[in-house]
C-alpha cells in the first residue's frame, strides 16, 4: 500500500484511467468467459455470440495494452523523479549527517533501492489486470449461482487472512536482507578501495573473503531465500484452496443440493479461469513487498520521499528561503571566525573531539598557511569555513554579516578548493563563460598538462594520470571557477619536488596578486616563508608555532612579508 500511495501521490489522475482500463479488461475477460460458456451449449453457435465474442477479445486486448502502457509510463516517470529527488536530497543534506549515515548506505539506495521499487512498478499493471479480471470472474460466478460466489469467498478470505500473516514473515525476512546489503555495499567498496593491499596481502585477503565478505553474502542468501520461501509457501496454499474450491464444486455441491450439470461446468470452468490471473497475483506480491521495504528504507534515512512527491518540487536552489543578497561575494571584505566551536565523536575515544573556540579574520589578498599534526582538527576548521558543517556555538561573519542556514547556500559560492580526497569530473561541469576551452587550455599549459589532456567542450579526454596530475586537473578547475576565496587541502602532497615548489612559489602568488584569500592546509615547512601568516592547531585549539628545525615556522609567524621580501614570481 506504501508503494500505491506514493504512486497516486505523483499522479492520480493517470493511476484512475490505468485502473479503469484495466477493470474493463477483466470485466470484458468475464464476459468472454461466458460467451464461451453460452457457446460451448448452443451448436452452431449464433451469429451475435460470434460477433460478441470478437468484440469482447478486441476489449480485453486493447483496454490490457492501455492499462499496462499508462501505468508503466507513470510507473518510469515516478521512479526518474524518485531517483532525481533522492540525489538531490542527498546534495541538500547536511554534510555531517552524510557523514553518519556512510556513503555505503546512501549508494544503496540509490541503486538496489531505486531498482526494486522500478521492478515493483513494471509489475503493478499486471497486478491491477489479473486483480480486475478476478472480480470480473467473481461477478459471474455469483450470477451462476450466488451460493457458489458466497462459497468461494468464503475461502478466498480463509486465504487472504493465512497469506497476510505469513506475509508479515516474509516481510520480516525482506527487512534483515535489506539491512544486510548495507553492509554488503560497505564491503564492496572495500574492495574497490583496497584492492592493491587485499592482492599484496594474502592473509589480509582470505581473512576478509572468509570473515566479513562470505558471513555476509551467506547473511542475505538466507534471509532472502526465507522471504521467498514464505511467499512460495503462500501462493502453494492459495493454490491448494483453489482446489478445494473447484473439488467442492464438482463433487460434494451436487451431492448435497440440487443444481444443472450447466452451472456446475459453468462454476468451473470460471474457477479454471480464475487459477492463472490468481497465481500471477501471488507471483508478483513478493515484488512489491521488497519494494515496500524499499520505500520504508530510503524514509528512514530521513530523505523523506513521499512527501517530496507530495510537494511536487524542491526549492531551485537548494536554498531554505531567505534571499542571499545581503552577502556581497565578489566584494567582500572580511571573513570572521568568532567563537567557533564544533564536537564530534572519534572511533576509540570516550569523549568528542571539541574543535576551537576559534577566532580568525581572513581578508582578501592574503596567503594562510594552515599546520598541525594528523587529528588536529585541521579538516574539520576548513569544513566548518567552507560552510559544510554548522558551528555548534559562535558566529561566521562575512563583513559583519552572520551566516545562518538562510544564507550559508550562498556563502559557499565564495569558495573554491581542492580536498585531499578530491573528486574530478569529468568536465567542467556549471561553468559556463565565453570561450570556456580557450581559457582552460591556458591553464593546462600552465599546468604542464598539454601534452597529457585534451579539453574539447569543456570535457577532459581522459582522467588515466598520476594521482599528482590528476590533482592539477582539480586545480584548473578551481582557477577557472575564479572564486574570491581559495582553499588546498594538502595539494602539494601528489606533486613532484619541481611541480610543489611551482605551486609555493609561483601559483600561490599569482592567486594573491588577483585579490584572492587562500588558505593552504600543509606540513611543507620549507615554504612556511612564502605565507602572509601560519596558523597552528593543536588537538583542535590555535597555538603559537613552535621552533623548527630552520626556524622556518617561527620566521613565517613572526614576519612572514619580510621572508621573501614582498616580492612574487607570477606564473609565467
Amino acid at each position: 500500500m506504501d508503494l500505491i500511495r506514493f504512486l497516486l501521490k505523483k499522479s492520480w489522475g493517470l493511476v484512475i484511467c490505468s485502473v479503469a482500463a484495466g477493470l474493463i479488461s477483466g470485466l470484458a475477460g468475464a464476459g468472454l468467459l461466458a460467451v464461451i460458456h453460452q457457446g460451448m451449449n448452443e451448436s452452431p453457435a449464433s451469429a451475435p455470440l460470434a460477433w460478441s465474442f470478437l468484440g469482447l477479445a478486441l476489449a480485453v486486448a486493447a483496454c490490457k495494452a492501455l492499462s499496462e502502457i499508462l501505468l508503466t509510463r507513470l510507473g518510469q516517470a515516478t521512479i526518474s523523479e524518485l531517483r532525481y529527488q533522492l540525489s538531490r536530497r542527498i546534495l541538500d543534506a547536511p554534510l555531517g549527517q552524510l557523514d553518519r549515515l556512510g556513503h555505503h548506505r546512501l549508494l544503496a539506495a540509490l541503486s538496489e533501492d531505486t531498482d526494486v521499487i522500478a521492478q515493483a512498478y513494471v509489475q503493478l499493471p499486471l497486478i491491477g489486470i489479473n486483480l480486475a479480471t478476478t472480480v470480473g470472474c467473481l461477478a459471474y460466478l455469483g450470477w451462476l449461482s450466488w451460493l457458489m460466489l458466497l462459497l468461494v469467498l468464503g475461502i478466498m478470505v480463509i486465504g487472504a487472512v493465512t497469506f497476510q500473516w505469513q506475509e508479515r514473515n516474509a516481510i520480516a525476512f525482506f527487512t534483515r536482507s535489506r539491512e544486510t546489503s548495507d553492509v554488503l555495499f560497505r564491503h564492496f567498496r572495500s574492495i574497490m578501495g583496497g584492492i592493491k593491499e587485499l592482492k599484496l596481502h594474502r592473509g589480509r585477503r582470505q581473512a576478509f573473503l572468509d570473515t566479513q565478505l562470505r558471513p555476509t553474502v551467506k547473511a542475505y542468501e538466507r534471509d532472502f531465500v526465507g522471504g521467498m520461501t514464505v511467499y512460495s509457501i503462500a501462493s502453494s496454499w492459495g493454490l491448494f484452496l483453489f482446489y478445494v474450491a473447484i473439488g467442492t464444486v464438482l463433487f460434494l455441491w451436487p451431492a448435497g443440493q440440487a443444481i444443472s450439470l450447466d452451472t456446475i461446468v459453468g462454476a468451473t470452468l470460471v474457477l479454471l479461469y480464475m487459477m492463472g490471473p490468481f497465481s500471477q497475483i501471488v507471483e508478483l506480491l513478493p515484488g512489491v513487498g521488497r519494494a515496500n521495504v524499499a520505500l520504508k528504507k530510503i524514509d528512514a534515512l530521513g530523505l523523506s520521499l513521499v512527501a517530496a512527491a507530495a510537494s511536487g518540487e524542491i526549492d531551485r536552489d537548494g536554498e531554505s528561503g531567505a534571499s542571499a543578497g545581503t552577502l556581497n561575494i565578489r566584494g567582500w571584505r572580511r571573513l570572521e571566525l568568532v567563537g567557533l566551536t564544533h564536537h564530534y565523536a572519534r572511533e576509540g575515544d570516550d569523549r568528542p573531539f571539541r574543535l576551537g573556540p576559534i577566532d580568525l579574520t581572513f581578508r582578501p589578498g592574503e596567503v594562510t598557511f594552515l599546520i598541525g599534526g594528523n587529528g588536529s582538527g585541521k579538516t574539520t576548521l576548513a569544513l566548518l569555513l567552507l560552510g559544510l558543517y554548522p558551528p555548534d556555538s559562535g558566529h561566521l561573519l562575512l563583513d559583519g554579516v552572520p551566516i545562518d542556514d538562510s544564507n550559508r547556500e550562498a556563502y559557499r559560492q565564495l569558495f573554491s578548493t581542492v580536498f585531499c580526497d578530491f573528486h574530478l569530473f569529468d568536465s567542467l561541469l556549471g561553468l559556463e563563460q565565453e570561450n570556456l576551452d580557450g581559457v582552460a587550455r591556458v591553464y593546462l599549459e600552465r599546468l604542464q598538462l598539454q601534452s597529457k589532456v585534451r579539453i574539447e567542450g569543456g570535457s577532459f579526454s581522459t582522467q588515466a594520470l598520476s594521482q599528482g596530475q590528476r590533482k592539477r586537473l582539480a586545480l584548473l578547475t578551481a582557477y577557472v571557477e575564479d572564486r574570491p576565496f581559495y582553499l588546498f587541502d594538502e595539494w602539494a602532497a601528489d606533486q613532484d619536488p619541481l611541480f610543489r615548489k611551482v605551486f609555493y612559489t609561483e601559483l600561490l602568488p599569482d592567486l594573491k596578486a588577483r585579490g584572492k584569500a587562500i588558505l593552504v592546509i600543509t606540513h611543507d615547512d620549507r615554504y612556511f616563508s612564502w605565507a602572509d601568516r601560519c596558523i597552528r592547531l593543536d588537538l583542535g585549539r590555535l597555538v603559537e608555532p613552535t621552533d623548527s628545525a630552520d626556524g622556518g615556522e617561527r620566521q613565517a609567524w613572526s614576519s612572514p612579508s619580510r621572508s621573501h621580501g614582498g616580492r612574487h614570481d607570477h606564473m609565467k
